[in-house]
């Protein structure tokens, strides 16, 4: 396929895409989220090389992200559904309001320049850098997690989100089950169910909403771009690779290698608005 630059110079945007998507399987796997937060930098780097116009380059990379982590996120759920660390009646109760918030991020997308996606970027991986640094295992908000309408607003606001970043929502459902109390490797199931629920309506929306745009590179679907199909199968074979270092070690140091990636890319984007 022609991606518009000389073959010769694609060498090391598909090594940096091979090594996010081997990355991003393990950390779906093991942290149970969708991994957008390693994949949507990498992107924006690749589609810089690749040519895309700036005012598209931002959308392009959260599409993209989003049509990647679809498979990796379904593989990963499986993966620690058939171990049975999945709360299915919680994941049902946040289903709708999170499919809906989908909707509403792929409508201020498709209206909003590129830099508020940054901007939605930069605040989002601050707050959750600072709620993994700053993590205890005692914090507690009670024993019962709230029922409605505390999950249509939660769920709502989870889909909308995770949808201009580009992550599965997992990070939000983790922290919720664990200030309610709720096992480690039940929250890490669980979140790993919302991955497909925001990923697969997220994907289409994106194609749609970038559809015909200017300044797309060659290999584009909208806000989807074909290279994802190098990261596809790398992430899908990793993912359950992750789903067994999750049920064997602890995850603390993941979370602190992850929480400053974050804050590092929160840094790069904050530079570019």
């Amino acid at each position: 396929m022609d991606f518009g630059v000389p073959l010769s110079d694609l060498a090391w945007p598909v090594a940096m895409l091979a090594g996010a998507g081997f990355v991003l399987g393990i950390v779906a796997g093991l942290l149970g989220i969708g991994g957008g937060g390693i994949l949507v930098p990498v992107f924006y780097e690749v589609f810089g090389i690749l040519g895309a116009d700036e005012a598209v380059r931002m959308h392009l990379s959260v599409g993209t992200s989003l049509a990647v982590i679809v498979p990796t996120s379904l593989r990963s759920f499986q993966a620690h559904r058939s171990r049975g660390a999945v709360d299915m009646a919680l994941m049902r109760s946040f289903a709708l309001p999170v499919v809906l918030g989908v909707g509403l991020g792929i409508l201020v997308a498709r209206i909003s320049p590129g830099d508020v996606l940054k901007g939605v970027w930069v605040g989002a991986a601050t707050i959750i850098s600072l709620r993994l640094y700053l993590k205890r295992e005692d914090w507690r908000l009670g024993d019962v997690i709230p029922g409605q309408p505390f999950r249509a607003v939660y769920g709502l606001f989870i889909g909308t989100i995770s949808t201009l970043m580009s992550i599965g929502g997992g990070v939000f459902i983790m922290a919720l089950m664990t200030l309610y109390g709720r096992p480690m490797h039940q929250a890490v199931g669980t979140s790993s169910g919302f991955g497909p629920l925001i990923s697969i309506p997220g994907a289409l929306g994106f194609a749609w909403a970038g559809w015909g745009a200017a300044g797309l590179p060659p290999g584009s679907f909208g806000y989807v771009s074909a290279v994802a199909l190098v990261v596809f199968p790398i992430s899908v074979l990793a993912a359950p690779l992750g789903v067994r270092l999750a049920h064997g070690i602890s995850k603390r140091k993941l979370e602190l290698a992850y929480a400053t990636f974050l804050a590092f890319v929160g840094v790069r984007f904050l530079m570019t608005l």
